[in-house]
């Protein structure tokens, strides 16, 4: 398609760098991004702006938010993160720092990061006992009844929060999971306030686990990484007094994300 004499006036940025450019700046935002303030930011007219809108909408990168008019990332885009992610180099460090963890509380490890339906484990070291509990790489899990998900809508602004509120469904999975949204947000409270999270056998029973978050160079949360045991072994208060070796763990993987 022949460009606008508009945008080779107006538009400093080279034709083939202007979608790269969109999509980094709607991930940096880490909410969703008007087109006006995008084309303001990277000043390029806003024809240009729409059609390159458009494109990445209808590619899958980007998608529209409940507004009908801002941007946030598509599915394409979050596969792409967990694909960054999970490069051969970082996994391979994020691994052996996972595995020293495990084997220095003798339980399982996971790293998450959120899907659009609940947190997808990334990464998962085993414990060395026989009794555990099996979740692979690739399951899903609620955002409600998990440390990692909660850890992960404790993070949120409360705008983002009462979005994902309106339509979370809180399904019991344990007679101690939280169903109600006021005790949900208080429990939020608390994680946000101390800086972990817990599960106490609410998504699983005879299972407990503590989460911590892992962020970017923005400040923001990008994944989770999780300690969880049978509580036959360990209750949670027993996982608790782990929360220094998880929280130092999680500072050396948050370490690889920044190089």
């Amino acid at each position: 398609m022949p460009e606008d004499s508009s945008d080779t006036e107006k538009g400093q940025i080279p034709t083939n760098l202007r979608l790269l450019l969109i999509i980094e700046e709607v991930a940096r935002a880490g909410v969703p991004v008007a087109p006006s303030v995008l084309a303001d930011t990277l000043g390029l007219p806003k024809p240009t702006m729409h059609r390159l809108l458009v494109t990445a909408e209808e590619e899958g990168f980007l998608q529209r938010d409940v507004d009908g008019r801002s941007y946030g990332p598509g599915r394409r885009l979050r596969r792409l993160a967990g694909n960054t992610l999970s490069s051969q180099r970082v996994r391979t460090e994020r691994l052996i720092i996972m595995k020293a963890l495990a084997d220095e509380v003798g339980e399982t490890c996971n790293l998450a990061a959120p899907g659009r339906f609940g947190m997808v484990y990334l990464d998962r070291v085993e414990t060395h006992w026989p009794l555990r509990i099996q979740l692979p790489v690739g399951t899903q899990v609620p955002f409600n009844c998990t440390a990692s998900g909660k850890m992960y809508l404790s993070s949120l602004r409360a705008d983002k929060l009462d979005r994902v509120m309106s339509w979370l469904e809180l399904e019991p999975q344990t007679a101690r999971s939280i169903t109600d949204k006021d005790k949900l947000r208080e429990e939020l409270a608390l994680t946000r306030s101390r800086g972990y999270s817990t599960d106490d056998e609410e998504f699983m029973d005879g299972m407990a686990a503590i989460a911590a978050p892992i962020k970017d160079s923005e400040g923001r949360l990008l994944t989770t990484l999780s300690i969880h045991a049978p509580v036959q072994r360990y209750d949670l208060g027993s996982l608790i007094k782990m929360l220094p070796q998880l929280q130092k763990a999680a500072a050396r993987i948050e370490s690889l994300n920044k190089d």
